[in-house]
């Protein structure tokens, strides 16, 4: 039977490459955001260039109370999901109105961790499947720069990893991937180090290597790994008078 990969949060660069990677690979596609119209002319790209099955469907990371509703009538419970889903905002506009903040976090964390949570029980129903949340290095430490976004981040680390921990013996995986700075038109003009930038197509075969190998956390780029754990190591007296 031909397996099917659910994109939450389809609209951006990294998900559309994951798109299309995954249905050169023969999987049906279903593709999920605010405004599944804009998914239309992806998905007639997909059953043209690789003759699968794909589908544009409603979802809101804002309306939890719709997010079962949302998964029962997909065509199938897909056997791949992969939540893009997140907003970052601007940390000084979160930072003078807390309830942008909170919009944030609901976008970033509360969510994505929703839909995911019903994804898991029939995942774990069924025996089998695979859950990748995309999160952030900006989640492995606050930071005064976007620790708003990243304290959301940070929550959806923590509740990919409990839900591994709890899916791990049902025959359900969970993936959480970290890309650091990638190459897309949202940061078009900004001066981020080429070492640590990551384009959307090395971001989609990050995905699906860390989905066939099984893979529990993945840096797109592994010299986030060690950047990261020198910024965590970094004492808090330190920490606080550094402008990261």
């Amino acid at each position: 039977m031909t397996k099917s990969v659910l994109i939450l949060g389809a609209g951006s660069d990294m998900a559309k490459a994951t798109a299309r990677l995954y249905a050169s690979k023969g999987y049906a596609v279903r593709l999920a955001g605010r405004s599944p119209e804009r998914f239309e002319t992806l998905v007639a790209d997909l059953r043209t260039r690789s003759d699968v099955d794909a589908s544009c469907h409603a979802f809101d990371a804002l309306a939890p109370e719709g997010h079962k509703a949302f998964v029962d009538a997909l065509p199938d419970l897909p056997d791949v999901a992969i939540c893009f889903v997140g907003a970052m905002g601007q940390q000084s506009e979160n930072a003078a109105d807390p309830l942008k903040g909170v919009e944030v976090m609901r976008a970033t964390f509360e969510g994505p961790a929703s839909v995911l949570a019903h994804l898991a029980n029939g995942m774990e129903a069924r025996g089998s499947g695979t859950l990748v949340g995309v999160s952030s290095v900006a989640g492995d430490r606050g930071r005064a720069t976007n620790y708003v976004y990243g304290s959301a981040k940070a929550g959806f680390t923590a509740f990919l990893s409990g839900l591994r921990n709890r899916l791990a013996k049902r025959g359900v995986h969970v993936v959480t991937v970290k890309p650091g700075f990638v190459a897309t038109a949202m940061t078009e003009g900004m001066d981020t180090p080429k070492p640590l930038t990551a384009d959307a197509q090395e971001v989609a075969d990050a995905i699906f290597a860390a989905v066939a190998k099984g893979r529990n956390i993945i840096y797109v780029r592994p010299l986030w790994r060690l950047v990261m754990a020198v910024i965590v190591s970094i004492p808090e007296p330190i920490f606080k008078k550094l402008n990261l």
